[in-house]
């Protein structure tokens, strides 16, 4: 069993899950850091500085007036977050876009990679063997 274990480890696909796995923790990093950081202060520019992750209605408890989120989640109150959702929603179709892009772009380059070259005709590829042949043929035909 231990080595069906060996050979599952060693086969190629599961190698490539491993490295896409942890090639797609450090995309999803920088792809929260474009949205967070970039993205959000343009979105807030456009809304007025409006920011939705502190958006949220106060379902059960007391909250003071203007208090963020996260305030009001420590008074213990229970919470409607829609902001904290819309922007889960925003930064999905964000990282989407982005891996779309991604797999486009890798999916342009295997292709280009994998068509056949256009054959170039040769410049002059001389006399073939049945002309060499036939030459001699006619050489000899006209010794005798």
């Amino acid at each position: 069993m231990l080595s069906e274990f060996k050979d599952f480890i060693a086969k190629g696909n599961v190698m490539d899950m491993a490295v896409g796995i942890i090639i797609g923790a450090a995309f999803t990093a920088i792809v929260s850091s474009l949205v967070a950081d970039l993205i959000n202060p343009i979105i807030g520019l456009f809304t007025g500085g409006l920011d939705f992750t502190n958006n949220y209605a106060v379902l059960a408890g007391d909250v003071p007036a203007g208090a963020s989120l996260e305030a009001a989640r420590e008074a213990g109150a229970s919470v409607f977050a829609y902001g904290a959702f819309i922007m889960a929603i925003i930064n999905f179709l964000i990282i989407a876009w982005v891996v779309f892009m991604l797999v486009r772009y890798v999916n342009k380059v295997k292709a280009a990679a994998e068509a056949p070259e256009e054959e170039t005709p040769a410049e002059d590829p001389g006399p073939t063997e049945l002309d060499i042949l036939m030459e001699i043929r006619d050489s000899l035909a006209k010794a005798k």
